[in-house]
């Protein structure tokens, strides 16, 4: 499992891939993800499965804040992210839940330097 994260220019969005590994599927057919971010819908957020056989989805969620989730794999088994940022006591059962953090670093917020093009080098042939 992972999470991969890109920020907004201005920083109020916090674009969030969730990803399942094939690994971590365990032979699952259809994989959501349940949260703050869907009102802890089950059925709202369906993620695709790929030809390598992980599921993903890309979520756009407001950046400054951190939202608990959890897997629901063929809508019976509940699984926390291997990955995920941190963990906290969910508030209505005895196990954990997984928190994403959309609180951008300094470094998240650096704007990538734009490479230049190397100089074109023209050969021109000279008389001799």
């Amino acid at each position: 499992m992972a999470l991969k994260k890109a920020y907004s220019p201005d920083a109020k969005i916090c674009k969030v891939t969730f990803i399942v590994e094939k690994e971590a599927t365990r032979g699952a057919q259809n994989i959501s993800i349940a949260g703050d971010f869907n009102s802890w819908s089950s059925t709202e957020t369906p993620l695709k499965k790929a030809k390598d056989g992980s599921f993903s989805v890309t979520l756009e969620l407001e950046a400054g804040k951190e939202y608990q989730y959890r897997y629901l794999l063929d809508g019976s088994r509940w699984e926390n992210d291997w990955n995920a940022d941190k963990y906290i006591p969910a508030p209505f059962s005895n196990t954990d839940n997984s928190v994403v953090v959309c609180i951008p670093t300094e470094k998240d917020l650096e704007k990538p330097v734009a490479k230049k093009a190397p100089a074109k080098r023209s050969c021109k042939k000279t008389a001799k």
